[in-house]
């Protein structure tokens, strides 16, 4: 049964892989115009590679004439060979146009599939990068493009170009001597043969060759961003070998190609040495016997050594084609992802709110075999009030907040701002009114004043400044000799985690939103910072509804409602002095706390 399963599943990649290199080939209706215009010039540069040894076959017969000299037309061969050299060079103008045309065709194939991959992998749910690795998802939006685009914008059209000499050249071998052409037709089918076996054979070598590069450039990626790390707990070593034993993987697969394609080529010239020799034997034999013109002759072997060349191109287009397909497949594989979390049809967008969030039996899970992370959860924030998150780790307060904006949606249940099912308006008006401080700190290559606007573009300096000062980062940030236009570095290498943190809130704040949900955004900072941005966020949280998850008992004493979960439920809610009087796990939180976590920020204060 299992054998029976796989191979099914053999059958129907190769199926899957053309459909996706037809419907790749499919974007230059994107480009009708050039492509047009390339095919034009292809057509054009054939015909003359064409023409060219027909007008020798006339040269010879016509203007030398072997059999009687006497009789030559000197006028004819100075004619002919003045055509043969314009058709030349027009064949030359129109080869580089086609080149020229097709290079501009693939290279906008590229630009828009790039741009289709860039904005569906934004698109894409949370639930679908929980699965998918960087390192993957950058090889598909760059080797498998450019491994597709050079199909398009080379292997593609040497096939069309193929295909118009083969055809060509067998219409004019039947009207110079059909004899010679019925010997030479097996030998053309035996060489066509030999190249779809090789096809066969190439496309899932190509398959492995890219997901041995996805291995390789995750490792790579997870290896460059995490170096800190490495180096901390002495694993260069470990890490050396992992990325040898993939790119070793990469070699090897990259080789069996390499033996495939070095088969091909030789068996291919063979097969066509074999055929010149039996044709200029028999044919030199008709010569002899006058069945034959020499001009005839000389132009059916040079057509024949012609048609070699397109025949020995499909070695080139099967390994383009087997190569492309794969990775076409690949491409098409993330634009076709569905996505989780998308806006119904005609959703309009959320317009001004207060602010109330109201939770209604949400249960939740990751994936469908989980289990749940969040169950049978309701609860209700009212516009204004600061809703504490505790719980051991797992308990689900990250889940909680990472509804709200629908980063997922829940399994069951309803989640409304202002009685609206958020799932029922758009993701942009949504999360527009809504500011986040994530556990994790990221920022963006750039200056500080571009990180703190990154969520609102057209922030005035004063507002920049201001979102910086209630987050106790303005007097650190001017610090540095360039202030606000001082470079953070990749992912803010050059900042510390206090002062990473501290950003991200400014850049939360600068939005000005209605909801704010704070993920233990204290957690980078010593106990006089936590503080200092406890009492700014105290002053900002005014008017706004506020969620804040923290494993510092101190952030939440203020708190207008505390959720206490455990075990992916709401065991009790209430304020800090309820909770400690009804709630053992809660109050085993406090005691868990240091005494003067508690009491230092009330100390500090009057400091």
């Amino acid at each position: 049964m299992m054998r029976r399963r796989g191979g099914t599943s053999d059958e129907k990649a190769p199926e899957n892989t053309r459909r996706s290199l037809l419907r790749g080939i499919g974007y230059l209706n994107q480009r009708r115009q050039i492509a047009l215009a390339a095919y034009a010039s292809l057509l054009l540069a054939s015909l003359t590679t064409l023409a060219v040894p027909l007008i020798t076959r006339y040269i010879i017969d016509d203007g030398l004439n072997p059999r009687n000299p006497a009789e030559g037309d000197e006028a004819l061969i100075i004619t002919l060979t003045v055509l043969m050299v314009v058709l030349s060079i027009v064949g030359g103008i129109f080869t580089f146009l086609q080149g020229y045309l097709g290079e501009k065709v693939s290279q906008g194939i590229a630009f828009d599939l790039r741009n289709n991959l860039y904005e569906k992998i934004q698109r894409l749910s949370f639930s679908y990068h929980d699965k998918a690795q960087t390192g993957q998802l950058m090889t598909r939006a760059t080797s498998d493009v450019e491994i597709f685009r050079n199909f398009i914008g080379q292997g593609f059209f040497l096939l069309i170009n193929s295909i118009l000499l083969i055809v060509g050249i067998v219409v004019i071998l039947f009207a110079l001597d059909w004899r010679l052409t019925l010997i030479m037709i097996p030998l053309l089918l035996l060489m066509t043969g030999i190249f779809a076996v090789f096809g066969g054979r190439m496309r899932p070598i190509f398959q492995a060759i890219q997901e041995r590069l996805s291995v390789f450039n995750t490792i790579l990626q997870e290896n460059l961003t995490g170096i800190r790390v490495v180096k901390a707990f002495n694993r260069e070593p470990y890490e050396r070998q992992r990325f040898q034993d993939a790119n070793y993987a990469l070699m090897n697969t990259s080789l069996r190609s390499s033996r495939v394609m070095a088969t091909l080529f030789p068996t291919a010239i063979l097969v066509a040495g074999i055929s010149l020799i039996v044709i200029v034997w028999i044919g030199g034999y008709l010569a002899v016997e006058s069945d034959l013109q020499l001009g005839e002759l000389t132009a059916f072997t040079s057509y024949l050594a012609l048609l070699f060349i397109p025949i020995a191109q499909l070695g080139f287009i099967v390994a383009s084609a087997s190569q492309a397909s794969a990775s076409a497949a690949r491409i098409f594989e993330i634009l076709d992802a569905h996505s989780d979390i998308e806006d119904k049809l005609g959703a309009p967008e959320l317009g001004e709110i207060q602010g109330r969030v109201t939770f209604e039996h949400v249960t939740f899970r990751y994936f469908e075999s989980s289990a749940n992370v969040l169950t049978n959860v309701s609860f209700e924030a009212t516009p204004g009030q600061t809703v504490a998150l505790l719980g051991a780790t797992g308990s689900g307060k990250s889940t909680i907040i990472n509804l709200i904006p629908r980063f997922y949606d829940p399994t069951e249940g309803i989640i409304r701002i202002d009685g609206t099912d958020i799932r029922n308006v758009t993701l942009e008006s949504l999360r527009r009114q809504i500011g986040i401080v994530l556990q994790e700190t990221t920022l963006f290559t750039g200056n500080i004043r571009d990180n703190i606007s990154y969520g609102r573009p057209n922030a005035t300096e004063e507002e920049i400044i201001a979102a910086a000062q209630a987050a106790a980062a303005h007097d650190f940030i001017m610090e540095f000799p360039n202030g606000y236009d001082t470079d953070v570095g990749e992912r803010g290498v050059t900042l510390s985690g206090g002062q990473k943190q501290r950003i991200a809130i400014a850049r939360a704040l600068v939005l000005d939103p209605r909801i704010l949900i704070l993920d233990d955004s204290t957690s980078s900072v010593d106990l006089t910072t936590e503080a200092i941005i406890q009492q700014a966020l105290d002053r900002l949280m005014e008017g706004r509804t506020s969620f804040v998850i923290a494993q510092r008992i101190s952030t939440v004493l203020n708190a207008d409602q505390i959720l206490v979960l455990d075990k992916a439920k709401i065991i009790a809610s209430g304020t800090h002095e309820e909770l400690l009087a009804s709630n053992a796990i809660y109050a085993d939180i406090y005691q868990s706390q240091l005494v003067e976590d508690v009491t230092l920020p009330a100390e500090e204060a009057h400091v």
